[in-house]
This record gives structure tokens, C-alpha cells and sequence, in this order.
């Protein structure tokens, strides 16, 4: 399948409030991994990340959301054009974040700035080949490494908003097939295990993370995390 090139130049960018307006995901899928010797396994959660140039650490896609697309085709785009996937949107915002950008080869407006929207992504396709391949590599990654490579702090407040909704839609289609097996009466004792594992949830706040609340981050992630939002 030959790639879709990448959009070039901002003739069509959207702004507001002189700031410029960007649109991006964070790119998730679950992944069965053993727990034990048995061959037991359980769900995980996955996020996809993408490098850039002349850089170490990762981001999200993301870009300028032009005036001929809706802010989630923005978001599909760019996760296409940078990282070379497809997959549903969920079309409610994870979040809105202004920040201020910081690489003067990226600068959002004259001041500097970017208003950004951010969506959940589970990716359906992964493409052999994408527009943007050559600046991007992609890696999959677990939630504790997504918080520690994460190169801004609204970055974490989106992966916070992301992990809640995670847990939330999990609870939900959990408490439905409860309802739609209440007939039969079953006692799923390995359910009663999983139930145990626990979720990292966190409730986002307006402050940004300092450097010792980013490192608070990473203890507790790595206390709780088997992010298993088991079944």
C-alpha cells in the first residue's frame, strides 16, 4: 500500500486567540501477556509513541488542525501521516492543554503558543510504510515508561485523563456482561483474582508537574501499575 504524503505548510492552520490549534492521540491497544507458568494470561495496555528528530525522548502524534477537517479527522491524520496507523476514535476529548512550544523550529504562533485537543486511538492497522517514516519511529510502550518518556507535563495530564477513561470504560463492559450472564448462575473464581489488581487511576489537576510531582509520578506508577484492568 503506497503511503499517503504528508500535508505540508500551515496556508489552511486554524488559530484562535492568536494561538495555533492542534489537534493529536495517544495511539493505544491491549496486549495478552502470561502471568504465571500456567500460561495464564491477562490484558495490558499499550500506548504508541513516536520519536523525533534530533531528539531522545518521545511524543504523541499530533499537529496543526486545518480548516478543511473536523478536530478529530486532524487527529487521524496525523497519527497516519507520523506514525503510520489507523484505528477508531473516540470522539470525545481526552482534554484541552495550552502550552508553549518549546523548539523555535516549532513555535505555535508569534508568542509561541499552541492550543492542543487530545483523543484515545484504538489502532486497528498498522502500516508497513507512512509519510512522515523518516523523521518518526514508533515504539509501543507500557503506561509507566509513557509517563517517564513523556517529554511535556501536559503530555502526563492526557496520559491521567486517558488512564481514567481506560478504567471507566472497562468497569463499564464489565458491569454489562455481568448483567447479560446474571442467568447463569457461575462462580468465576479467577474473576475474584483479578479483581485485585489495580487500576492507576489519577484525577488531573491545573497545575503543572514539578520535578518531584514527575517523579512522584513514576513511584506510584511503579507501585501500581501491573496496569492490568483485568477481566
Amino acid at each position: 500500500m503506497a503511503c499517503v504524503a504528508a500535508r505540508t505548510g500551515r496556508q489552511r492552520q486554524r488559530y484562535e486567540d492568536n494561538m495555533r490549534l492542534v489537534s493529536g492521540c495517544i495511539p493505544y491497544r491491549w496486549k495478552k501477556e502470561k502471568v504465571d507458568k500456567i500460561g495464564d494470561t491477562q490484558e495490558m495496555i499499550e500506548v504508541l509513541m513516536i520519536s523525533s528528530p534530533k531528539r531522545d525522548d518521545l511524543v504523541f502524534p499530533k499537529g496543526g488542525w486545518e480548516d478543511d477537517e473536523t478536530v478529530t479527522e486532524a487527529a487521524c491524520r496525523e497519527a497516519l501521516e507520523e506514525a503510520g496507523v489507523k484505528g477508531i476514535i473516540r470522539e470525545i476529548p481526552l482534554g484541552r492543554w495550552e502550552f508553549r512550544s518549546k523548539s523555535s523550529n516549532d513555535s505555535c504562533s508569534q508568542e509561541g503558543w499552541c492550543r492542543g485537543y487530545m483523543f484515545a486511538l484504538k489502532v486497528t492497522e498498522e502500516l508497513e510504510t507512512w509519510a512522515e517514516q523518516k523523521d518518526h519511529n514508533r515504539q509501543w510502550v507500557n503506561i509507566k515508561d509513557a509517563f517517564r518518556l513523556s517529554r511535556y507535563d501536559w503530555m502526563c495530564k492526557a496520559l491521567e485523563m486517558f488512564l481514567r477513561i481506560m478504567a471507566e470504560d472497562r468497569k463499564l463492559k464489565k458491569e454489562e456482561n455481568n448483567v447479560n450472564s446474571s442467568s447463569i448462575p457461575v462462580i468465576d473464581v479467577s474473576e475474584n483474582q483479578n479483581m485485585s489488581s489495580k487500576y492507576y487511576r489519577r484525577t488531573s489537576n491545573t497545575q503543572h508537574h514539578s520535578r518531584s510531582s514527575r517523579a512522584n509520578i513514576l513511584t506510584r506508577v511503579s507501585q501500581e501499575i501491573a496496569i492490568h484492568f483485568g477481566h
